[in-house]
């Protein structure tokens, strides 16, 4: 029987990176998911650039006319030193007529990468076009495990508008045909007062009966500080999709664990992830992020 994936613990070191994500030019974002292909021994992760356009260098190309560029390059190495997935892509934002503004909103991709199981380390090198000696290098742990057939639930994805079907044609923004757009690096800026989320469950019964809990804490407090839950019917030949939301306006400015737990009619602890948000309401929320082109 094909196992499914185990998520480790070590991916808080994921959250953890992206805490101090704000030092860097280069926010990158990831999430694992059981391959589709339950014959493969292996998981799909989801990696999302974010590259800060404020920070890039415009240059002038015509007359009121401004554009800044960059490149990023993903890579996957093993354990053992051996790359095994290398891609370049050339970002280049929208042209400008004022370079003064000081707001400047962040270019995206994603990529969706299928690898075997194993330890991996993931890098993104970032290089602005028109400032020499200008690179920005993240790099962060990713572990893919197998374990028994319980329950499990993939990685959280924070997203900035709750999941939804789309009419646009499937791209690598979406799962389960849900578009998903992504709150980068987790932040959830001035007028950005609705946290929502994405999830999928693995191996539960199908028309089981799910509850889901989630709340957000501050570190080291003793209560919560929002929280809220659902009711979802088990998938049957696919992952069972896990969404919820939670409001978020009245948070003070700081960071949260959200932790979203999966329980049967018997109140029993099916799977549990965490992952870390940041609010800050005084800072400026883009419009959101714009695909390369």
């Amino acid at each position: 029987m094909p196992l499914p994936l185990r998520f480790l613990p070590l991916a808080f070191l994921l959250f953890t990176g992206a805490a101090h994500a704000q030092m860097h030019q280069l926010q990158l974002d990831v999430a694992r998911f059981r391959s589709e292909d339950v014959a493969i021994k292996g998981g799909v992760v989801e990696v999302y650039a974010t590259v800060a356009g404020k920070q890039l260098t415009y240059q002038k190309r015509g007359p009121k006319m401004y554009q800044a560029g960059a490149t990023v390059t993903l890579e996957a190495v093993r354990a053992d030193g051996v790359t095994v997935y290398q891609e370049t892509v050339t970002l280049k934002p929208p042209v400008l007529r004022d370079t003064t503004a000081a707001i400047k909103n962040p270019i995206s991709f994603q990529k969706r990468l299928n690898l075997p199981e194993g330890r991996y380390t993931l890098r993104g090198h970032l290089k602005d076009l028109y400032r020499t000696g200008s690179t920005d290098i993240v790099e962060l742990p990713l572990v893919l495990e197998f374990a028994g057939a319980k329950p499990a639930m993939s990685d959280l994805v924070l997203l900035l508008k709750p999941a939804s079907r789309s009419a646009v044609e499937a791209n690598t923004f979406m799962r389960n045909n849900l578009s998903l757009t992504r709150a980068p690096g987790g932040l959830y800026a001035r007028g950005q007062d609705k946290l929502f989320f994405y999830s999928e469950l693995y191996n539960n019964a199908p028309g089981q009966g799910i509850t889901l809990r989630y709340r957000l804490r501050a570190a080291k407090a003793a209560k919560d500080a929002a929280s809220g839950q659902g009711v979802v019917q088990g998938a049957d030949g696919r992952p069972t999709v896990l969404t919820g939301e939670l409001d978020v306006s009245k948070l003070p400015a700081g960071s949260y664990a959200l932790t979203v737990e999966a329980r049967n009619a018997k109140n029993q602890l099916l799977s549990t992830q965490t992952i870390t948000m940041r609010r800050n309401p005084a800072d400026y929320a883009p419009a959101g992020a714009i695909m390369p082109r």
